[in-house]
C-alpha cells in the first residue's frame, strides 16, 4: 500500500471553464429529471412550514385544494374542485357565530373576548367593527324576516335586532330562573326560535363568572364585577344546561334536557325541519358532573314541536382521534357540516361533513381550531368558517338549507 506524506500536494486534473459549464448543465438536467419523476405532495395545513392561507401566501396551484379531503366518494359531489380555502381576515381573540345577511351581502361574526361583533363586506372584503359592546355575544343567525339574532354570554340572554334598529330581548330566564349563557340559535319557519344554553359564558374570558357562591365562582375569589357595567354581577347559575324553544307569542318551552344532551352547543334543523341536531361539547365552567360528551345528537321534530327518537348521530371519533364538535349547519341535501376542535391533533381541526345517516364523507382542514360555520354568499354556496383568531371561506358545490 502506498503512503503519502501529509505535506504532499494532491492536485486534480485541470477543468476548463467550458467543461465546468457543461458539467453544471448536465447536473441541472439530471436533477430536473429526478424532480419530474418524484411525486410531489401538495402543500397542506400540516406541512412544516405550514401552508400560508392568507392573501400574501403562495397561490394554490393544485386543481383540488389539498386540505379539502374526500373521505367517501360521495363528497366529490359537494366539494368544489377549483376553489381554494382562503383566510379572509385575522386579528380576533376567539371567533364564533358567523351568520350571513342575504340582503346586505355581508357576514357578521362574534369576537367574544373582545366584546364585539365584526362584519366582512363581500364587495371589497373589508372588515370593520359592527357592534361594540356586544355583551360577549356568541352565536348569531338571521331569521326568515332578515332580523339578526344573537346569543349573549354577558347578559345571559337572547336578543333580536329589529329592522328599525331597536333591540328586543327574546329570552333571559326560564320559569323565573336566569339563563346560563345562550350559545347558538336556529330560526324555524313557524316563527319560533330554538336555542342552546350551556355555561360557557360563566368565565372571565368570554363573559362574567357567577356571583360569589355560584357554580363558576364557588369560592368567591373571582371579582366578577371588574371591568363590567353596574348592572352586571348578580347572576348565578340556576338552571341545568338545557335547550329551549321561543314560541312566536313569546312563551319559552324546555325542549331538550341536560340529561339528554349535556352542555348543548351548536343547533340546527334539517332542510325539511323534521329533525333537530344538537351538539354536546366539552365540560363547562361550574359543571359538577362529567359535562359535555363531544358528540352530536339528532331528534325527530313532531307536529306539536315535541322532540322524540333521540339518537347518537356521531361520536366525533375521526381516524381514532377524538375531536370536539361545536357549530353545525345543514345543506339542501340534508348533509350535516360541523366545525371541529381537535386541540393539538393538528390536521383534524376544521370542518367535518356527514350524510343525513351519520356517515362521514369529507373533511376540511384548517390551521386553527374551528368554532362555528355558516353558508353564505349571494348563492349561499360559500362556507364561512370562524376559527380561533381568523375567518376562512371556501366555495362548495351545494347550498345552505336555512337562513343565516
Amino acid at each position: 500500500m502506498t503512503r503519502h506524506n501529509r505535506s504532499e500536494n494532491i492536485t486534480a486534473p485541470a477543468l476548463s471553464r467550458r467543461a465546468a459549464i457543461g458539467a453544471g448543465a448536465m447536473a441541472i438536467a439530471a436533477a430536473s429529471d429526478a424532480i419530474a419523476q418524484t411525486p410531489v405532495s401538495p402543500p397542506s395545513t400540516i406541512t412544516s412550514p405550514p401552508r400560508d392561507f392568507g392573501p400574501g401566501g403562495a397561490p394554490t396551484t393544485y386543481f383540488t385544494d389539498p386540505d379539502v379531503i374526500t373521505v367517501d366518494p360521495l363528497f366529490n359531489n359537494y366539494a368544489q374542485p377549483n376553489s381554494a380555502i382562503k383566510r379572509l381576515w385575522t386579528g380576533a381573540l376567539w371567533s364564533e357565530g358567523p351568520a350571513w345577511n342575504a340582503q346586505g351581502r355581508y357576514l357578521v361574526w362574534s369576537d367574544i373576548p373582545n366584546d364585539r361583533q365584526l362584519r366582512w363586506l363581500e364587495d371589497d372584503g373589508r372588515v370593520s367593527v359592527f357592534r361594540k359592546p356586544s355583551n360577549n355575544s356568541n352565536g348569531n343567525s338571521f331569521d326568515f324576516q332578515g332580523r339578526q339574532l344573537s346569543c349573549e354570554h354577558l347578559t345571559r340572554r337572547v336578543v333580536r335586532y329589529e329592522l328599525d334598529g331597536s333591540v328586543t330581548v327574546l329570552a333571559s330566564s326560564f320559569e323565573g330562573k336566569r339563563l346560563n349563557s345562550p350559545n347558538d340559535i336556529a330560526a324555524h319557519p313557524d316563527g319560533s326560535y330554538w336555542f342552546t344554553d350551556p355555561p360557557y359564558g360563566g368565565q372571565l374570558y368570554e363573559g362574567a363568572p357567577d356571583a360569589a357562591g355560584g357554580a363558576s365562582n364557588a369560592s368567591g375569589r373571582l371579582k366578577n364585577r371588574l371591568g363590567q357595567s353596574a348592572d352586571i354581577g348578580a347572576a348565578k347559575r340556576e338552571l341545568p344546561t338545557n335547550c329551549y324553544r321561543i314560541d312566536p307569542g313569546g312563551r319559552i318551552d324546555l325542549v331538550v334536557t341536560e340529561e339528554q344532551v349535556p352542555d348543548p352547543n351548536g343547533i340546527c334543523f334539517s332542510p325539511d325541519y323534521k329533525k333537530l341536531y344538537v351538539v354536546s361539547t366539552g365540560k363547562g365552567p361550574g359543571d359538577t358532573g362529567p359535562g359535555g360528551k363531544g358528540e352530536i345528537y339528532s331528534f325527530d321534530v313532531g307536529s306539536d314541536n315535541k322532540l322524540g327518537n333521540r339518537k347518537l348521530f356521531s361520536d366525533f371519533m375521526i381516524d381514532g382521534v377524538k375531536c370536539g364538535p361545536d357549530g353545525v349547519r345543514c345543506d339542501v341535501d340534508g348533509n350535516l357540516w360541523c366545525s371541529s376542535n381537535a386541540g393539538r391533533a393538528v390536521g383534524y381541526s376544521g370542518v367535518t361533513v356527514y350524510t343525513p345517516e351519520g356517515k362521514l364523507i369529507g373533511r376540511i382542514r384548517l390551521p386553527e381550531i374551528c368554532g362555528n360555520i355558516c353558508f353564505g354568499g349571494p348563492k349561499r354556496n360559500r362556507l364561512f368558517m370562524a376559527a380561533s383568531q381568523s375567518l376562512y371561506a371556501v366555495y362548495v358545490n351545494t347550498q345552505g338549507a336555512g337562513p343565516g
